[in-house]
């Protein structure tokens, strides 16, 4: 099969398209022919190698990805629940991944049946965007009819999808984007946006009962003060290396991202009933797997960015 890899760590240029063995499936697996592969911050971090991303053990030659959108091509020993031809959607259990290619094999029990009004694209984006923000917001921050939550990146493919979600919860959403993309966020629900280009967060806000920080780093870092006393910062991307939290009055949480399919049929109940919908996409042929990376390490996008496998 035709796959995205890399041999050595560095910049876009690396990732070149190669012939790989196709997969095979195991007890309690299926292999996918995939349409569409999702690209996701992480993938760039991996590619670049070192900090907590290359710190995992890579072995090269590397085929990154960690959710996508296809159709069943074999199906292995013990699977009852799946069959060949059946449209699936995931994301890849913890630690693993190679979405960026024409076939996968993977758990059976980790993946959901597509319905046909989504298409493969949006599948994809909304796999691993979905799973993200409803283990943040529902089962670690627990997130409560008439809180306040600052989203932090609000255009972002998590983000976007927590600022549909935390307004269905019944809460007030402030979120953080570069002005071009405030029609954008406003559109998914946020209450209040915050240009970070040209305003202080921290001079505007206070009194937050939630805060979840997709950006990192400094930003993190100035979220502290904006929380309540006993408040929740909840971040997916971390504080700069040997930061200590400045405050002992809020709690300090980070999701555990788990992958089953309890978590995608809940987006696609909320799906169902128009409480969400799929972010703006934008689609790239899996050659142009370099270029996509650029844009997503710019880390100024809106929505999510998707390859185009078949």
């Amino acid at each position: 099969m035709k796959a995205v890899v890399f041999e050595r760590h560095g910049g876009p240029e690396v990732l070149h398209v190669a012939e790989v063995p196709d997969p095979t499936a195991g007890p309690g697996e299926i292999v996918v022919d995939i349409h569409v592969a999702s690209v996701n911050a992480a993938d760039y971090k991996v590619r670049l190698g070192g900090g907590a991303y290359g710190g995992r053990g890579v072995s090269l030659p590397h085929i990154l990805g960690r959710d996508f959108s296809g159709v069943v091509s074999v199906v292995g020993p013990g699977v009852t629940d799946l069959s060949i031809g059946d449209p699936v959607f995931g994301v890849c259990d913890q630690g693993v991944e190679g979405a960026y290619g024409e076939k996968i094999a993977i758990k059976s029990a980790i993946v959901a049946k597509k319905p046909a009004r989504l298409g493969h694209a949006e599948a994809a984006a909304m796999a691993l965007t979905s799973i993200t923000a409803l283990w943040a917001l529902e089962d670690t921050a627990k997130l409560k009819p008439g809180e306040i939550i600052l989203i932090q990146g609000g255009a972002g493919g998590v983000a976007g999808f927590a600022i549909q979600l935390a307004k269905h919860l019944g809460t007030t959403v402030i979120t953080t984007a570069s002005a071009r993309n405030h029609d954008y966020v406003r559109g998914l629900g946020a209450d209040r946006v915050i240009d970070y280009n040209k305003e202080d967060f921290t001079k505007v806000v206070s009194d937050c009962d939630v805060v979840f920080d997709t950006v990192g780093g400094d930003v993190q870092v100035r979220s502290y003060s904006i929380l309540k006393p006993g408040g929740r910062l909840v971040w997916i991307a971390p504080a700069p290396a040997g930061f200590q939290p400045s405050r002992k009055d809020v709690r300090v949480l980070r999701p555990n991202v788990a992958r089953d399919r309890t978590h995608l049929a809940r987006m696609l109940t909320l799906l169902e009933t128009g409480a969400v919908s799929p972010p703006a996409i934008t689609r790239y042929k899996l050659a142009e797997a370099a270029e996509a990376h650029r844009v997503s390490e710019s880390r100024h996008l809106q929505g999510k960015l998707v390859l185009e496998v078949r």
